[in-house]
């Protein structure tokens, strides 16, 4: 195993982590187009915000593939090769997860974007951003586990809120939301951007399983 007494002796290659930089700030890009995305109800702008957001996702399957690739043909790695595997796999399904959010805007085209959308959006930029100082720190875990171990606190955190805002924007669209097409068109769009949220804990998840393994 990589982290076996003699590994820890061995030399590994350091590549992987600003493959992981580079994802991080894919996600940082794409989150702060969600954004705009939802504080405009021009159908034109969403759907030209989505393109750039795709634009994104399809970088940061380029980078993930690399991850792949490198984990294929590297003999001696700095974490389980299942991590390292995991981690490119749940970063890039919080990517996607902020292009799914983009296009069911663009597709369906709602009347209005409602406020909790936006409150969604702004968490999951700050889920992007803890991300972000996660992967920065990644490559000292060991000099840096209590603020990684905080930045993961803080992605389960930013879920539970996400969790708080959602709810509530379900009783509220049901209690209020006469058109039903319309009530279809929103939970959807919002519940995509929930369940992003939940992918970023993931990752924090992932991230405290190597701390515990390598800290």
């Amino acid at each position: 195993m990589n982290n076996s007494f003699f590994s820890r002796f061995t030399p590994k290659e350091p590549k992987f982590f600003p493959l992981f930089k580079e994802i991080s700030t894919v996600l940082s890009t794409a989150s702060d187009l969600l954004i705009k995305c939802m504080e405009t109800d021009d159908h034109g702008q969403q759907d030209e915000y989505y393109r750039m957001i795709k634009d994104q996702e399809r970088l940061g399957d380029k980078l993930s593939h690399r991850v792949f690739d490198e984990l294929n043909a590297t003999f001696i790695t700095p974490f389980d090769r299942e991590d390292l595997h995991d981690l490119a796999m749940y970063l890039d399904d919080v990517v996607d997860g902020i292009n799914s959010s983009a296009k069911r805007v663009a597709l369906y085209k709602p009347k209005s974007i409602p406020d909790n959308a936006r409150k969604l959006a702004g968490l999951i930029k700050e889920a992007s951003d803890c991300l972000g100082r996660i992967m920065e720190l990644l490559d000292s875990l060991r000099n840096n586990s209590s603020r990684i171990n905080a930045y993961c606190k803080e992605l389960h955190d930013i879920e539970n809120r996400a969790d708080d805002v959602y709810e509530l924007f379900i009783i509220e669209l049901f209690e209020n939301e006469k058109d039903s097409i319309e009530l279809f068109k929103l939970k959807e769009i919002l519940y995509e951007m929930e369940k992003t949220t939940d992918m970023a804990e993931h990752v924090g998840k992932i991230v405290r399983t190597i701390i515990i393994k390598y800290a």
